[in-house]
């Protein structure tokens, strides 16, 4: 028997906005990629790629804390997330490591962009940088820390599949934006990243049990669909855009989407496992051998 009572859901589903929670999701995996990216431009000497780099991950970070903010009703809320630091929380670890993040993107894009302070910028670019990866990241570990099957059993995966579509949307924000010239690194990173998320989703849904059946349906299975096309599509174009900017342009503008696609296509095939309680009740059962 797959039902509860009534056949009401047994878990409570995420009451979060889809556009603010999966754009935070996304922009946040965006920024924090963007930092790295923008740190090792800048020590290898390419300044091009360095700047829309930073700028991208500043921005980025900026409008992802925007997109918290609003879901949660008003900036209260996520400054008393502060008041203490709990290591055993990935949501009290994610608001310490944005505070710290955030301006420190910000600062570094800002002394790029307008030549002012430059120590400070280097400072603050390495701080981004080192930082960036777990801005990348952790919003995994805190989808799979919750009861939401479709996140739970997504747990040895999710990391994985949010650092790989982080750095592929970061690359391709990089060669649409950056010169051909200084964009090689960019490109090396947009197509490895993009066949690591590519294998890595569907190595997550083949994994995952029962829950992967919601990635494949109704709107988290379009979403899903429409994010691999834009992947691969936009690794071609990272690898046909060498000399084309037309191309690079595309091939970027395609991995910002498919990543986009990627983060609401984990949101509401976890909205969808809440929903119906065969995705609790089963892998209960069967774990207990009943």
């Amino acid at each position: 028997m797959s039902d509860s009572y009534y056949g009401r859901p047994i878990i409570k589903k995420p009451v979060w906005e889809p556009l603010d929670i999966a754009g935070y999701l996304f922009l946040g995996g965006l920024a924090g990629a963007s930092s790295a990216l923008g740190a090792a431009a800048q020590i290898t000497g390419r300044p091009g790629l360095a700047r829309p780099s930073k700028l991208g991950a500043s921005i980025a970070a900026g409008a992802s804390l925007i997109a918290l903010i609003h879901d949660l009703g008003r900036p209260a809320r996520f400054f008393n997330m502060l008041r203490v630091f709990k290591p055993t929380s990935p949501m009290s670890v994610g608001s310490w490591l944005l505070s710290a993040y955030a301006p420190a993107a910000v600062a570094a894009a800002a002394s790029d962009i307008t030549g002012i302070a430059p120590a400070i910028g280097a400072a603050a670019t390495t701080v981004a940088a080192l930082a960036g990866p777990a801005v990348a990241s952790y919003t995994a570990v805190l989808l799979a820390d919750t009861a939401v099957p479709a996140w739970h059993s997504a747990y040895p995966h999710l990391p994985f599949v949010f650092a790989s579509s982080a750095a592929a949307a970061a690359g391709g924000l990089a060669i649409a934006a950056s010169p051909l010239a200084q964009s090689s690194p960019a490109r090396r990173l947009s197509v490895v990243a993009a066949l690591s998320e590519v294998a890595m989703s569907r190595r997550m849904r083949v994994r995952m049990g029962l829950s992967a059946e919601t990635y494949k349906q109704g709107t988290a299975g379009v979403l899903t669909k429409v994010a691999e096309a834009l992947t691969v599509a936009g690794a071609a174009g990272a690898v046909l855009g060498r000399r084309s900017r037309a191309a690079s342009a595309a091939g970027g503008v395609a991995l910002l989407a498919g990543s986009a696609c990627t983060r609401f296509a984990i949101f509401h095939a976890g909205v969808a496992s809440a929903r119906d309680p065969k995705y609790t009740v089963i892998p209960q059962r069967e774990s207990l051998g009943v």
